[in-house]
């Protein structure tokens, strides 16, 4: 069954809302490398055939929809909290704090806000389970979000190429732990998670 990708924007729109924002993250997972939000308004009804979830895509197809997402939308907010600021509030609080920065910095500010199950503690916002696989404009949000810490990691894979961050993303692969372990804990990785923690434990006694 074809899921209508526009359910959401057009309940809103008959009810009078006209700048509808879809908020989303990426990199709650990874052991390393910030959490990153971005917030989108797209023009109404705008649609384009396979744009939906970034998980669900391809990287080439999730770097095709970000450009265009970048040349079509009324506005695109990011939020980028690194691994300090995760450890400090936690990730859940992280992603809270990244969403609400990302709306902040839309050049226009939404009458209302869809996300992907996170509640922002503000009026007019909507929280749908899974809505980056349900609504157009959070799957545009979980793209640019991707894309946009798949490059820092890009980066930090250049600077650090024994960590093999291009391949997993700083996601706890059992490749990535291995590496991690047999070559230390670097300054941006998330010492609250757990795998990190053992490795730290480890370099101490060792």
């Amino acid at each position: 069954m074809q899921v209508d990708l526009l359910k959401y924007e057009k309940e809103l729109y008959a009810k009078g809302y006209k700048l509808i924002a879809g908020c989303d993250e990426a990199g709650r997972g990874p052991l390393c490398g910030p959490v990153v939000a971005a917030a989108v308004i797209l023009p109404e009804n705008y649609f384009v055939e396979g744009l939906t979830d970034s998980k669900k895509l391809t990287e080439k197809k999730r770097k095709k929809f970000y450009d265009i997402i970048m040349r079509d939308a009324i506005s695109v907010g990011i939020s980028i909290i690194d691994n300090k600021k995760i450890d400090e509030i936690n990730i859940l609080e992280a992603s809270r704090l990244a969403m609400n920065e990302a709306v902040s910095k839309l050049k226009v500010q939404p009458d209302f806000i869809i996300t992907d199950a996170m509640d922002l503690h503000k009026d007019n916002v909507l929280p749908i389970i899974k809505g980056d696989a349900k609504s157009i404009t959070i799957g545009a949000a979980s793209i640019i979000a991707k894309v946009t810490r798949d490059r820092i990691m890009y980066e930090l894979d250049e600077k650090y190429p024994l960590y093999e961050l291009g391949k997993h993303k700083g996601y706890p692969t059992k490749r990535h732990i291995e590496l991690m372990e047999k070559y230390g804990v670097l300054d941006f990785y998330r010492q609250s998670y757990k795998p990190v923690k053992e490795a730290l434990a480890k370099e101490r006694n060792n």
